[in-house]
This record gives C-alpha cells, structure tokens and sequence, in this order.
C-alpha cells in the first residue's frame, strides 16, 4: 500500500492546498493530511476546527485520512507508518526551504522517508494561508482563495464580510 502524509498548519485551508490534497490522493492508496499543532504559533483556527474544515472538505476522497499532530514531522510519519511526505511547492524560494526540511527529516528518520514535491497549479501559486488572513482581516474578498465554507468561517473570526 502506498500511505504518504500531508502535513501543513493549514489556518486556514487554501485552494492551493486543496489542490495539492486531490492531486495526492490519486497518486496514494492513503493519504494521511495531517493539521500541525504548533504550541508556538497563535492560529486563527485551533486544531480541532481545521481538522473539521478539512475533513469536510475531503469527504469526497475515501483514501483521505484528517488527523493532527504535534513535535516532529518524522515522528508523526512513524505514527501513521507513513514513509513519503508530501509537500506542494510555489516558488524557488519554497524549494530552498522545502529542500532543506526534506534532508533533515529523511536524516532524522535514518533515510526510511521520503518526501515529494507537487508544483502548485499557476491558478495558486501566489497563494498562501497569511495572504488570506491578512486579506480577510480587511473585509477584502478571499472567495477566489479559499473554499466557500472556509471563506465563510474565516469572515466570521474577524467579524467581517466578504
């Protein structure tokens, strides 16, 4: 069985991401999107409301799993028996960063993970999760960022519309 993980903060849910989550899913038998729980970081939405968001909009897909986790990325990949991670990449910047994450985890894990990078469709690949806080933060329209049921609930944490 091929199993991969795509782990992400996901605060909130972009069409990017969703992208990369179908495109994931017909290449895997299982894939495993995993919701980080940075203690670090104040998200907009807590864990357990992006595991509801995301489960509801992968309901359609019966080889996706929604979960979270916290710690280390190659701990939750052992967890889950999960041995490919699965990263979308924007730009060559993303790459640097993507690269050197990928190296340290197959490392860290004694080379048994692997991770692959999908190229975010052109349509998203100026997108990411901060652009749309910060645009909704405004009363902006994120309609063209993010799912409908995730705009909606996102306008509601700034008490604005869209």
């Amino acid at each position: 069985m091929r199993k991969a993980i795509y782990p992400g903060s996901f605060d909130p849910v972009t069409m990017g991401h969703m992208d990369i989550i179908k495109r994931a899913a017909n290449i895997f038998d299982e894939l495993i999107v995993a919701v980080l729980d940075n203690k670090v970081k104040t998200p907009l939405f807590s864990v357990e409301e992006r595991v509801n968001i995301l489960e509801d909009l992968t309901g359609e897909f019966s080889n996706v799993r929604v979960t979270s986790y916290s710690g280390l990325l190659v701990n939750a990949c052992k967890e889950f028996e999960a041995p490919v991670i699965v990263r979308g990449l924007r730009a060559v910047t993303d790459f640097e960063y993507e690269l050197q994450m990928s190296q340290t985890n197959r490392k860290l894990a004694d080379s048994k993970i692997d991770t692959i990078f999908l190229n975010t469709d052109l349509r998203y690949a100026y997108l990411s999760s901060s652009t749309v806080k910060e645009v909704a933060s405004f009363g902006g329209d994120i309609s063209a960022f993010v799912p409908k049921p995730v705009a909606d609930l996102t306008y509601a944490k700034f008490n604005s519309v869209g």
